[in-house]
């Protein structure tokens, strides 16, 4: 269970990369993962492709970032879920919050 990030500056980009299983045990390291960031305008990209598992307190996380992202006009961008982590979020909404790329 990791998370790795990187930063474009150039494309005002944050790369959040979540491995294995995204629950609450990560909740401090994807904190972390956006919380510096304040730039106007930011796009958080959250690739969910090496994600195998998806709990409730994942998507309050993603709540929170996208909470986050919207006090600084940026956007929050789901990419690469595996069918059943899309599953969990289609069964939650989350394309009503939150753009989410197969």
């Amino acid at each position: 269970m990791t998370i790795s990030v990187s930063s474009n500056s150039a494309n005002n980009e944050v790369n959040i990369q979540v491995t294995d299983q995204f629950d609450y045990s990560l909740y401090q390291s994807f904190r972390d993962a956006y919380s510096g960031v304040k730039n106007q305008g930011t796009k958080f990209v959250v690739d969910l492709s090496r994600a195998n598992y998806m709990d409730s307190s994942a998507l309050g996380m993603i709540l929170l970032l996208k909470e986050h992202a919207d006090q600084h006009c940026g956007v929050v961008i789901i990419t690469k879920p595996n069918d059943s982590v899309h599953k969990i979020l289609m069964i939650a909404n989350f394309e009503q919050l939150v753009t989410i790329e197969c």
